[in-house]
């Protein structure tokens, strides 16, 4: 249940949690998520195989049901190996994926969208540039068959 507050709340105090309860580890430390918008009549709960290649669908419903999260890249492989798992065709488990808001406190939790059955669709990894010496961004785009706000 979302948390009522006089303020509007920052989008920059947020958590993601892969369904592990470790939305406080380090490598859940994402810098940005970027929602899909959420349209009436879209479908909710179809079941499709988890297997590579994926059934064509309409224009408009895929990307109506795509999540992308970016975070630094600090050396772990861990989103690398559940995309190559799905490229691979070995069907990786579908995961519930929370992005939690947090209040002013960062530690109280004011809404939380809960993605269900999510699979790696995407991995892309920022340029390298020598002259600029910025950080290394790497983006996962999931797709999911339902959301949720709680």
């Amino acid at each position: 249940m979302g948390v009522i507050s006089e303020q509007p709340y920052r989008n920059s105090n947020f958590l993601v949690d892969f369904g592990r309860g470790d939305s406080r580890s380090l490598l859940a430390g994402f810098a940005e998520v970027i929602f899909p918008d959420f349209l009436v009549g879209q479908p909710e709960g179809h079941q499709r195989p988890h297997v590579v290649p994926q059934p064509v669908e309409p224009a408009g419903v895929a990307a109506a049901n795509r999540l992308v999260l970016k975070r630094g890249m600090m050396g772990s492989l861990d989103l690398y190996t559940w995309w190559d798992e799905a490229r691979k065709g070995r069907a990786p488990r579908p995961r519930t994926v929370k992005v939690e808001l947090l209040g002013e406190d960062q530690s109280t939790v004011v809404l939380t969208w809960r993605f269900d059955n999510v699979r790696p669709v995407s991995l892309s990894y920022s340029p390298l540039r020598a002259m600029e010496g910025g950080i290394l961004m790497e983006t996962l785009t999931l797709e999911f068959d339902r959301v949720e706000m709680l």
